[in-house]
Parts: structure tokens; sequence; C-alpha cells
């Protein structure tokens, strides 16, 4: 449930094969109910029902560790200021029979247990139920926006509620008393942007493996304390609410989202699959991108591996810099005359016919009109060992038929060397904006603490550069030849 800040950062084509839950992460991603992903003192943490979450380096391979005390269901996490807040529910849930529950919140002033400032503090109970009203008192999620501090919890017994919090302290503000805003749904999480409040929260039911129908839904207001509506303007209070994401190829079970926003217009979300089918049907922590469209959130998923167009939003194709032959043709057969004999099937051009031209080393890399050429045909895989960054694994992108890869010079110029070696300047990452287009970063970088992306300088030049998300010089789209 859940937003996560730090840290930096083509639109999604069919292709054969469907996508795995848990292709997007390594190591043992397995947690239930995760808490928005936060960072800590150089890695990454999120916290699951139970004691114990998982922690990471860098967003993509995932290991236990992290300490929680209290145990408890559906923590959430959130640093305001010097402190890291937790919440999470004692009781309720419908667990040994029963919905009594209470939500409390500690703090701590660092989430590794190395760590010198570690050492949680307890600040009390925030929220309550009492087994027999019309709320469950668990699964609590934190928003800070404007000064305010906003605590959403509760499950289908009943209603979802909202409490504010005292920023100074972590207490309920004195006098505040809890708002229903939702029914119908549990796992909620909390999102706010361009002046629009966002209730996100899980519907279907869970902890039933691959039956699990675990599904994330969304309303909106103006107001933090409702009235939340969908898309077709249905009250959240009514049972509303537009779908962000479900099951989806070897994942089923979708729930408990968590906004991961790496700035630069790079969000992603974070939840859990019930059941990852390739993971012997147990829960795992899955990260994806997250698009917004008319205002409103829409679940992505990693560009697929497969082989492409690449073009760049300032109009031409990623090629080789190369002089592909022409296509023998008639002129005559040309739409302003009718042309004689029988219609034909004429073939493309050939990976053979193109190469003919090529140099034997490095060739360099342009924009060009894109003609459905073999030199502007670009297969994109994922690297076994390589890693990744927050969900994207880093791939080689080759021409199409060869082993011919795209890398980045020290220079900050764009080439290809002959044969992929693995090498950290062949390595590139695909991060999906909120758009649908895509920023491409290579893993090695011409300046250290430089962040730079495949960028388009003019109509045919094409070199990394600094991204600026208010351009869409660094912006492309992914198309099937």
């Amino acid at each position: 449930m859940k937003a996560f800040l730090p840290a930096l950062g083509l639109a999604a084509a069919l292709m054969s094969g469907p996508a795995r839950a848990g292709d997007q992460l390594a190591g043992e991603p397995y947690i239930h109910d995760p808490s928005t992903i936060t960072f800590s003192d150089g890695a990454y943490y999120t916290f699951g029902t139970g004691k114990g979450g998982l922690v990471s380096k860098d967003g993509w391979t995932w290991h236990r560790g992290g300490e929680r005390p209290g145990g408890g269901v559906a923590p959430d996490v959130i640093k305001i200021g010097d402190r890291y807040y937790v919440a999470y529910a004692v009781g309720g849930g419908g667990m040994n029979g029963g919905h009594a529950s209470n939500v409390r919140i500690m703090w701590t002033h660092s989430l590794d247990p190395a760590s010198p400032d570690f050492g949680y503090h307890d600040v009390g109970t925030v929220a309550s139920s009492d087994g027999t009203e019309d709320c469950d008192a668990i699964d609590p999620a934190f928003l800070y926006v404007k000064g305010h501090w906003w605590l959403s919890y509760g499950t289908y017994f009943g209603y979802i509620r909202m409490v504010e919090l005292d920023p100074a302290t972590g207490q309920r503000l004195a006098g505040n008393t809890p708002v229903n805003i939702a029914i119908d749904l549990e796992a909620t999480a909390l999102m706010y942007r361009d002046g629009w409040y966002y209730l996100l929260g899980t519907q279907g039911t869970c902890c039933d493996g691959p039956n699990s129908t675990y599904n994330i839904r969304v309303g909106r207001s103006r107001d933090p304390l409702g009235p939340y509506v969908d898309n077709f303007g249905v009250p959240m209070l009514k049972g509303g609410g537009k779908l962000v994401w479900g099951a989806h190829g070897r994942g089923y079970g979708a729930g408990h989202f968590g906004l991961v926003d790496l700035g630069d217009g790079v969000q992603k979300f974070s939840f859990h699959y019930e059941s990852d089918m390739d993971r012997s049907g147990r829960s795992v922590l899955a990260i994806q991108p997250l698009l917004w469209n008319d205002g409103w959130p829409v679940g992505s998923e990693n560009l697929r591996p497969g082989t492409y167009e690449i073009q760049s939003e300032r109009g031409g194709a990623l090629e080789l810099a190369v002089d592909a032959p022409r296509l023998p043709f008639d002129w005559r057969r040309s739409g302003f005359m009718a042309p004689d004999g029988p219609v034909a099937h004429l073939p493309d051009q050939t990976l053979a016919e193109n190469q003919a031209s090529w140099p034997a080393g490095p060739i360099a890399v342009d924009m060009g009109a894109y003609m459905v050429r073999p030199h502007q045909h670009w297969t994109i895989t994922p690297v076994d060992g390589a890693g990744g960054y927050f969900g994207t694994p880093y791939v080689k992108i080759t021409v199409a038929g060869t082993d011919r890869a795209l890398a980045a010079t020290a220079q900050g110029e764009i080439t290809t060397v002959p044969a992929f070696t693995g090498a950290p300047d062949q390595l590139w990452r695909l991060d999906q904006l909120t758009d649908g287009t895509y920023r491409i970063v290579p893993r090695a970088m011409p300046a250290e603490g430089t962040p730079l992306a495949l960028t388009a300088v003019g109509r045919s030049t094409v070199r990394l550069a600094r991204f600026n998300p208010d351009s869409a010089a660094a912006r492309w789209t992914v198309h099937l030849p």
C-alpha cells in the first residue's frame, strides 16, 4: 500500500509467449502484503505481514532483510523529516474469528539494522475497531501532502476509513474522527497528483493461491476525505473503482499497490501477486511501470523480448549509419500508371542484401526515415546475470539477426560493436515514462554521477545527453516492424 521517492531511472507491444510474474525481479522476492518501498542508508526496504521484510540495493534483486518489531498485518512505511514511520495492525482481519483490531505506529531514524540510528520508538494506537462495528482496523496506508498526514485503513468487513495524523508526533490529531470513504475494498493506498487525491484498493479474494481474485482498483476526489468516484462516476462508497491491474501472465491475484516515483516522468508501482505460477505458486513482490491516461493511473508491463523499430519522438528511426542498397523496382508500376500483368508479392530487403555494404568494425548510429530495412530493426533481449533497476532488467540491443550490439562511448557517442560482449557500455535500461514512451539509459555513464539517456540531437544525430523530462528529444516509441 503505498510512495517511494529516491533514485533515477518503448509503448508496450504484443509478442509471442506470456509474461512471467516474476521476470522483473531477481533473488527471493517472497512477501505478502508489501509496504511502500522505502530508501534508507543505501538500500531499499519493504515489509510484509509478520516481522520480516525484503531488502535490495537496486530494486531488482531482493533478499530477506530488515527488521520490524510488532509483527501484525500489512504494514506501511513513510519518511517524514528524519523519521521513518511504520504503521501496522494487531488483531482483526477475521483471524481467530474476530474483527477487533488496532492500528499502531512506531518510528526509527534508519531502517538498516546495522546503522547506529536504527531503533524503533512506539507512538501508540491511532485507529481501532471493536469487532462489532462496521469496520476492521487493519491494512493501514499513509499519504503526506501539503503539510497534512492522512491514514486510511479497513477491509471488506465494513468501511474503509480515513483519519488525520499529527506530523510532529505521529499520533492522531486531537479531536479527529474517522471518515468513511469506501466499501468493498481492502489493502488501500493513497496518492496525490495534479490536485486529485487517489484512493487505491484491492477488490476480490486473497490468500487462496492461484484461485485468488485480487485486483487493484482506484477512485479519485478533490478532497482527501472524498467523495471518491471512479471513471464512470460510481462512488467508492457504493463499490466503485476503476481497474488498475489484476492477474497477468503467470501472476494471479494482484494486490497491495505501492507508488514508486523515480522522478523525471518515471513512475512504477509495487504490489504482490498472490500466486506466481513459475515460483511454486508463492506470493511474490512485483514492480511494473505506472502510466497515466486522462488523469487515471494505468498499470503497464516491461517491454517483452523481441524485434522492434525504435522511433524518436523527434521523428527519426534509430538505424545503422550505412548506405542501404535500394530495392529493385520498376517505376512504371507506381500508382499513377496502370501496370500491365498480374499483381505479385514483392519481397522485403533481406539482411544479407542490406549487410553487404557494412564495414567490419564499429558502425555509428544515426536516425532516418523508417523504410522497413534490416539496419533499422533492433532485437531487445534481457541479459541473464546483468541485473537491473527497479523492475527493469538490463538488456542488449542488437541489429536483428546479428550479434552487432548498440554501445555507448566514453565521449557520449552512440555506436555499434561487431559482437556483444556483456560490457557495461553495451547494456541498456528501458524506462517507460508515464505517457507510455520510453527513455533508453546505458548502464555505463561517460561521467560518474551524471545520468544520461539516448537523445535525438536534431533530426538525424543521436547521442547521450542529460535527460530532460520536459523535452521530447529523449523519448522513444517502440513498434513491431
